[in-house]
């Protein structure tokens, strides 16, 4: 009779992490003071921006600041991608918003290599990218890590896998996906000009680098692709609907000339705050599917409206489903910020790390 070889983990050799923006910049401050308290993490390797790499020390914190301050004249993310030679078991952080290092996704966990990702152009775009994704995982043995990408970490992804693991059926599921929308009209009195408003989410960090991709409805349209696909429907853009608050003069604008021009925006969304006060409502902007599709826009609901309630960067969703068909499954929580979504892809890499 043979002896039976104990089972051997391969565990993960190196942390990596694309991005030092402001997600970037907090996973590496969340890091250091995880790692201050003894946790287990992987050893940071290396980190890098679309300008430069950097090898780690023992506090990552000092490469980051270099890599800030690195020249804007460096070509960009493929060539240290595959230079730096991931190795099967290291994990790689996306903190970024590049299609490029999207791209990437499928070759890295093909490889073995696991990924950890705030970036929702993984599986936020083309239904032919989710499925290799989905495939290149499974052939290679890594694990996808995308619980910040949505709701900066709250439940929402890991409640739909669960409900459908469990047999229960998806109706539909919509909700404010949008944590600087939230922020914005939770905020706005019709007062202050809505562009100033937009602003200050901007320097807070609530919005995209651009923030014309949160006001186009884009970044709940990439949401909104990643829940239904977590809830088997094989959602493609073009069936999600789209009522964009970017009128087309601002869209035509290079970024530098956007933001000064971000006034543009206040007429419009004066006039629809107007109608909602005249309704007894209030404004919200939110994303929803089913079987049929999705829609995208800015909504006059009720103040009793399940999706009404909330407070600043509130992420409200309602999930109906088989189970939960009287009444939907609420989720609720922080939906935006630098410090939660670098919390959320810290929680994924210990998730992995730990098996």
């Amino acid at each position: 009779m043979s002896a039976v070889l104990p089972l051997v983990r391969e565990q993960p050799r190196r942390l990596a992490l694309l991005g030092t923006g402001t997600v970037g910049s907090a996973f590496v401050q969340r890091y250091q003071v995880l790692q201050s308290r003894g946790v287990t993490l992987p050893r940071f390797s290396w980190l890098a921006n679309s300008r430069t790499t950097f090898r780690c020390s023992a506090e990552p914190v000092l490469e980051l600041e270099q890599a800030n301050r690195a020249a804007r004249t460096v070509p960009a993310l493929q060539p240290w991608a595959e230079a730096e030679g991931l190795q099967r078991g290291d994990v790689v952080v996306d903190a970024t918003a590049s299609d490029e290092v999207a791209n990437w996704h499928e070759q890295w966990l093909a490889r073995g290599v696991h990924v950890v990702t705030a970036n929702k152009l993984g599986q936020g775009t083309h239904w032919s990218r989710a499925e290799a994704i989905a495939e290149s995982g499974t052939q290679g043995g890594a694990r996808y890590g995308d619980s910040a990408t949505v709701g900066a970490g709250l439940p929402l992804l890991s409640s739909l896998r669960a409900l459908v693991a469990g047999g229960d059926h998806i109706h539909r599921v919509e909700g404010v996906l949008s944590g600087s929308l939230a922020w914005l009209f939770h905020h706005y009195d019709g007062q202050r000009p809505f562009s100033a408003w937009v602003g200050d989410a901007l320097s807070a960090g609530y919005t995209e680098p651009d923030p014309r991709v949160d006001l186009s409805g884009e970044d709940v349209r990439r949401k909104l692709l990643i829940l239904a696909r977590a809830s088997g429907i094989a959602l493609r853009s073009e069936q999600v609907q789209v009522t964009s608050l970017v009128p087309d003069a601002l869209a035509r604008l290079p970024l530098e000339n956007a933001l000064a021009q971000l006034s543009l925006l206040d007429a419009d969304i004066q006039q629809q705050w107007r109608q909602s006060r005249l309704e007894g409502g209030c404004l919200r902007f939110i994303g929803g599917f089913d079987h049929l599709g999705a829609q995208v826009g800015l909504r006059i609901v009720s103040q009793d409206h399940p999706l009404a309630g909330g407070a600043q960067t509130d992420n409200r969703v309602a999930i109906h489903s088989d189970r939960y068909n009287a009444q939907p499954l609420l989720i609720q929580g922080p939906g935006a910020g630098a410090e939660v979504t670098a919390a959320a892809l810290l929680d994924d890499v210990l998730s992995i790390t730990r098996v």
